[in-house]
């Protein structure tokens, strides 16, 4: 690695950190200004205000960056250009016979290393943290309630319903379960004071406990309901050990967050997550999930794509002010998300295929990349002076 390469890397390091930390900084004072109020609130419950307000935006800065790791590589790498284009060392580095896709590839290997971050961060950070991620600023504490959407369970056909929901321990006030044919002998609802999200372990698969069971009555004493030789109502009559009066267990594929609609386990849940829930047969997914996995293979390419449509804008030798690069570079970025978030929004709606529409922009500005981009290629020969 040379020094010029040092150099950009540097450059282009001070000038990622630098937009990240302003841009998160603004959104941090713009929202917690506009949630001041419930950040009181909570933090007279917790006693502890500032550390509240850390470690809910010290999450959010995990999204944050996933969100924004494109447009930033972006703009370091045009910024980190023009600022060579400025002050002229562009000039003097091709008169040296070195090209223009030389001099751009330390720029280059850093946005692919952020884009490579990115993917890392969505899928392991943001899944392992999601219920911190999908936290709102009106149930910080997760003690407040929350609509429940009636979700309906294909596997075992049973509907769940309830009053309310509570993240914090993942639970639904009141739910009433409405049981199908086959899973009703005892009655065709099943209805308690309270279930609890439980994830699977070594007693049983992943599901709800329900306490407080009031209807149907005598549950205790009555065996578990099967479907097809598996159990689906587990009853304390033939789990003892780990159920007590009072209490049976739903098993079911509906993760907690589906509860509130499902956005938020979608927007935050890993490629292998989404794909295993597609699998499911307790789970019906429309299309907008299917266009959400597609879109996670592709979003490294439309990073990279995004990249190749701005280098080429700043490194024109008309493009020497830096701030005019980084107008160019918001345009750019705008034209490009809209048409990608038009793409995927027509996808959702059946309009096309899940495939097509996350692929479709690929498409649209892989081959205008190419062209714009064909000037990088073109080597620069060092001129030799003959002998006199």
């Amino acid at each position: 690695m040379g020094i010029i390469d040092r150099y950009l890397l540097r450059q282009f390091v001070q000038t990622f950190v630098i937009c990240f930390l302003s841009l998160w900084g603004l959104y941090v004072v713009f929202d917690l200004f506009t949630n001041l109020e419930e950040f009181l609130q909570a933090g007279e419950k917790t006693g502890n205000l500032w550390g509240l307000i850390g470690e809910f935006y010290g999450y959010q800065a995990i999204g944050f960056f996933d969100r924004t790791s494109g447009l930033l590589a972006l703009i370091s790498a045009m910024a980190t250009l023009a600022w060579l284009e400025r002050h002229n060392e562009l000039t003097a580095l091709m008169a040296a016979g070195i090209s223009k896709l030389r001099i751009a590839a330390p720029v280059v290997i850093a946005s692919v290393v952020v884009t490579l971050l990115a993917a890392v961060n969505r899928e392991t950070l943001i899944p392992r943290y999601r219920q911190q991620l999908a936290r709102k600023t009106t149930d910080l504490l997760g003690d407040r309630p929350q609509v429940m959407a009636p979700c309906y369970d294909t596997s075992t056909k049973i509907l769940f319903r309830g009053s309310a929901i509570y993240t914090k321990n993942q639970r639904i006030e009141k739910p009433d379960l409405l049981l199908p044919p086959g899973l009703d002998q005892y009655g065709t609802t099943l209805v308690a004071e309270n279930a609890f999200y439980r994830a699977a372990n070594q007693h049983h698969p992943a599901g709800y406990l329900l306490e407080g069971v009031r209807q149907p009555t005598g549950l205790d004493k009555r065996p578990s309901l099967r479907k097809d030789g598996q159990p689906v109502i587990i009853t304390p009559l033939d789990a003892a050990d780990w159920l007590g009066p009072g209490q049976c267990f739903v098993v079911s594929d509906l993760a907690f967050e589906q509860l509130t609609g499902g956005l938020a386990w979608r927007q935050y849940a890993s490629t292998r997550e989404l794909i295993q829930g597609l699998r499911s047969k307790g789970l019906e997914f429309g299309a907008d999930v299917r266009v959400t996995i597609h879109s996670r293979f592709v979003q490294p390419l439309l990073d990279l794509t995004l990249l190749f449509l701005g280098l080429p804008l700043v490194l024109r030798r008309e493009m020497r002010n830096v701030f005019l690069a980084l107008g160019t570079c918001l345009v750019l970025v705008a034209g490009f998300m809209g048409v990608v978030f038009a793409c995927q929004y027509l996808g959702s709606i059946y309009l096309l295929s899940p495939s097509l529409a996350a692929w479709l922009p690929l498409f649209v500005f892989v081959p205008a990349a190419v062209a714009i981009s064909e000037p990088l290629w073109e080597r620069t020969h060092r001129r030799r002076l003959r002998p006199a």
